[in-house]
């Protein structure tokens, strides 16, 4: 076994040898020892203990490639979630003097209610920025942070919009939002997800038959694009998307849903 490390702190390594005598490999270590040892590393490799991780038997290197790569996502979804859960709509319906959003329509506080106000500038102005604020945090993880982090950044921003904790996470249904964090991974999946929208809404006049289409395709689109990865979080993203729009749904079903155009 390698000599104990001379680094300050790393003294605590003498007395776990005391109590489990010498390490020997992973495959051999019963399963609370692996986990005492992922533990510490995870601390060495912070501390930058690399030789208290040699004298532990674990890869030194792989820990350290591991670990900021979790504090990455953890950050980037964190990030994500305070971007998404800006609620434009409200924050611009109150500059404006109108009603409360959560006090009409639907309460929600997307564009669609934000349109009953009367204002359709500030509706508009939502859309464009429930959108932008998914966008902006996947890039701006995406520059600092290459990798994985984004799809993240994108799942934090979705889930901020949809669970805000400002207002009692109670927020919107995520579109707009869902778009922009998909044109940020993948601008080709979202100009899909914008044509699926178009042409469904088109042809049914329902915006929420558009939306559940469209996001139930997107999944689709990126593995076709080969980005795995982002399809298994879009996914995810689509199911709570639904999840958000079950009142429509059963709008749907009964044949009382709101067609676009009318009131």
């Amino acid at each position: 076994m390698l000599g104990r490390p001379n680094v300050p702190g790393c003294g605590l390594f003498a007395a776990l040898d005391a109590n489990f005598g010498t390490w020997t490999s992973g495959k051999d270590r019963c399963a609370g020892e692996r986990l005492v040892v992922t533990v510490i590393n995870a601390w060495a490799a912070l501390a930058g203990c690399r030789a208290a991780s040699r004298t532990l038997g674990y890869d030194y290197p792989r820990c350290r490639a591991w670990f900021p790569t979790v504090i990455q996502s953890v950050f980037a979804f964190l990030f994500g979630y305070f971007c998404g859960a800006i609620s434009f709509g409200l924050i611009l319906t109150r500059a404006a003097g109108t009603t409360d959003l959560r006090a009409i329509g639907s309460g929600n506080i997307g564009a669609t209610n934000v349109l009953r106000t009367g204002r359709k500038d500030l509706a508009a102005l939502t859309l464009l920025l429930d959108l932008l604020k998914g966008t902006v945090a996947v890039l701006i993880i995406a520059y600092f942070a290459p990798g994985d982090a984004k799809l993240f950044a994108a799942l934090g921003a979705f889930l901020g919009h949809l669970f805000p904790v400002w207002i009692g996470f109670k927020g919107g249904k995520g579109v707009a939002t869902f778009l922009g964090c998909l044109l940020a991974i993948a601008w080709l999946a979202g100009l899909a997800f914008g044509i699926v929208w178009l042409a469904v809404a088109f042809f049914t006049r329902y915006s929420s038959v558009a939306a559940l289409a469209a996001s139930a395709l997107t999944p689709i689109v990126l593995m076709i694009m080969g980005q795995s990865g982002a399809a298994l979080m879009f996914g995810l993203m689509a199911i709570l998307l639904w999840v958000k729009h079950r009142a429509n749904i059963s709008r749907l079903a009964a044949g009382t849903e709101s067609r676009i155009g009318t009131a």
